[in-house]
């Protein structure tokens, strides 16, 4: 196996992700959870956009979103993903590939009544990624959808979670020099036993 120690040191690549953006949330200023999350659409063009990383759990990396929206068709399309969390004030990053589960149970129910009364009613308002006439337009919507839905608001049918279940995890860490730290940990289903190898800068 190959010698790691310090930052990168442990047999469990989530748990050091996890200790990673605990570190990240004492110094990051704004949103230490913020993801660069990599699609694909049906004609093979990239796309990538920046969503929150709410959950790293012991089976992958959690978000959530519009089942309408753009990254989601992408998503349901390839079933697969990548994403990558860079924290400017550790001069470190971490980046995720694997296969996309979507999460419409529980797990999903629970978030979403955990979120503001505002943001429930807004994934309601929201049709995302479709065009929008104007700001006033969605307002609307919104006063509409408080109207009827009243301060107790269930999960919409359409809105909902995915996980990432990695097939492989590389933790960068800026090195004096441009001689960076690069781990890469790789199975080749979600199954099987990690192989970890340290990369060039």
């Amino acid at each position: 196996m190959t010698e790691r120690s310090g930052i990168f040191a442990g047999n469990d690549p989530f748990a050091i992700a996890r200790e990673w953006l605990s570190e990240a949330e004492k110094s990051e200023t704004n949103d230490p959870n913020a993801v660069a999350l990599s699609t694909v659409d049906a004609d093979g063009m990239p796309n990538v956009r920046m969503v929150l990383l709410k959950e790293i759990s012991d089976n992958g990396f959690w978000f959530y979103t519009n089942y309408n929206s753009a990254k989601a068709q992408e998503l349901q399309h390839a079933g697969k993903a990548a994403m990558v969390l860079h924290w400017k004030s550790l001069r470190r990053q971490l980046r995720i590939r694997g296969i996309v589960v979507k999460e419409d149970g529980p797990e999903a129910d629970a978030y979403y009544a955990s979120r503001s009364l505002k943001s429930r009613l807004g994934a309601w308002a929201s049709k995302q990624s479709q065009p929008l006439a104007s700001r006033a337009t969605l307002m609307a919507e919104v006063a509409k959808v408080t109207a009827t839905k009243g301060s107790n608001p269930s999960r919409p049918p359409f809105w909902g979670g995915y996980r990432i279940c990695p097939l492989e995890i590389e933790f960068w860490a800026d090195g004096a020099f441009r001689l960076h730290d690069r781990f890469q940990w790789r199975r080749d289903a979600v199954d099987d036993e990690w192989r970890i190898q340290r990369l060039n800068p």
